[in-house]
């Protein structure tokens, strides 16, 4: 009989933190199109921070199988890229003078509470074409944030995971000595 020690992970599309890492994305590339100069170099910059946070939780997630050590880098870069955007919506709102819907913003709990609903998912890019540039900037920050909070937790979850299963040589000596114990073979 064949033993596995291999455990399939990934099903990243799955994840509330993949989902809304995307939506980050969709509206980080309305957002630049719309609100921007097309010489602007922060075009390539923002949609490219929004990219990597959403594709390196798919990578990391993926690479889960084999690798705790590439699914927690992967996971943490998704995460430094999204601060990287998280600075590029502040700045843009900084620079034009436009509000920061902060906790003592009157819209702020409101879009609070629709940036974690589940509604989210449904209705943002028909919103999008009817929001202004200080709306859609302060829904990604808030976005942004919760997904941030969320990846800091998946970290630490994979940490936990590592030190509680180890890493891909452990559950392979592991399942050699299983597989020689079954077989009624020594060490």
């Amino acid at each position: 009989m064949t033993q596995t020690f291999l455990r399939q992970k990934g099903g990243y599309r799955r994840l509330r933190v993949y989902r809304v890492a995307t939506v980050i994305y969709d509206i980080t590339f309305f957002f630049t199109k719309h609100f921007l100069q097309t010489s602007d170099r922060t075009i390539d910059q923002m949609v490219q921070a929004a990219r990597s946070g959403k594709q390196n939780i798919a990578e990391g997630s993926e690479a889960a199988t084999t690798s705790a050590e590439t699914e927690i880098k992967l996971t943490n870069v998704a995460k430094a890229s999204l601060e990287e955007l998280l600075i590029d919506y502040e700045d843009y709102l900084r620079v034009r003078n436009k509000e920061l819907w902060d906790a003592g913003h009157p819209r702020y709990e409101a879009m609070k509470h629709y940036a974690s609903s589940e509604r989210l998912f449904v209705d943002y890019q028909h919103l999008l074409p009817r929001m202004s540039d200080e709306e859609m900037a302060n829904l990604a920050v808030t976005l942004i944030h919760q997904t941030t909070y969320m990846l800091r937790r998946l970290i630490a979850h994979q940490q936990e995971e590592f030190l509680r299963n180890g890493g891909i040589r452990e559950q392979m000596t592991r399942a050699r000595l299983q597989a020689r114990q079954q077989r009624g073979e020594g060490s």
